[in-house]
């Protein structure tokens, strides 16, 4: 499931603190506006998948609001109300939110109407493949090729390599990676290195000297997106020729033709 954007507009401060470490915690993305004058602001600057809405936000109309974001057209929307009545509901749906969520709420109910609305625009945008020049990732078939060659990964070296190449070359921590890419709670961030390391050796045609997945200091790992583009520009050699020179220009003395 790709990582979602969501933008919290809450105008309890404590809620909104609260309602944004919980969505983090599940690996989403976050940012939080009080009001509606910062929420537009940062609506049109981050453009997220999934609004949370604050039906009565102080000094606004949070329905108009919830009009405007439906016609902007890239957003599902969850409004959080006070107001339980049908007619209140009713109003809420109308103005065009997708989910709508009576205070007060336990955390679980609210992270499960936000994940069944990430399921749905998973399903409606997820793309089939993703293309990085020289690096190809089948999403369907689970496949990835790198210059031509199709590459051999393990299902939890898949999702690693997929995971960082979501954030659009940022660097993740490893607790982001073991949080994000691993199915299963795990405490040892070294199991991290040690897929890290395996997956290098597949696609890096010098992993001791890793271009793809960058290692960043005191922080964790990034995929360079950049190297890839500039490498679909160089000719034609299969990974296995490159990391042949990249073997033979180690070795003291060698010389390789070009």
């Amino acid at each position: 499931m790709a990582i979602a954007t969501i933008q919290v507009i809450e105008g309890n401060p404590h809620l909104r603190s609260l309602l944004g470490w919980h969505l983090q915690q599940s690996g989403y993305r976050v940012h939080q506006s009080a009001d509606i004058v910062r929420a537009r602001e940062a609506y049109q600057t981050h453009q997220p998948n999934l609004v949370v809405l604050d039906a009565q936000l102080p000094g606004s109309n949070s329905l108009e609001f919830c009009q405007w974001i439906v016609q902007q057209g890239n957003s599902y929307l969850l409004m959080l109300s006070a107001r339980d009545t049908e007619a209140d509901i009713v109003a809420g749906l109308k103005a065009g939110a997708d989910d709508y969520l009576t205070k007060p709420f336990g955390m679980r109910e609210f992270l499960a109407r936000v994940e069944a609305l990430a399921r749905r625009l998973n399903r409606l945008s997820a793309p089939a493949s993703l293309n990085y020049g020289s690096l190809y990732i089948d999403l369907v078939q689970r496949r990835v090729r790198y210059r031509d060659e199709y590459i051999d990964l393990t299902p939890q070296e898949f999702s690693l390599l997929y995971v960082l190449t979501q954030v659009s070359g940022k660097p993740l921590s490893r607790s982001d990676l073991l949080q994000r890419a691993w199915p299963d709670a795990i405490d040892n961030p070294r199991t991290v290195d040690t897929h890290i390391l395996s997956l290098r050796k597949k696609i890096e045609a010098d992993p001791r000297q890793p271009s793809i997945i960058q290692t960043v200091r005191n922080v964790g790992y990034r995929f360079n997106v950049d190297r890839l583009v500039t490498d679909a520009d160089l000719p034609g050699q299969s990974r296995s020729e490159l990391r042949s020179m990249a073997t033979a220009a180690s070795v003291p003395g060698s010389t390789s033709a070009m």
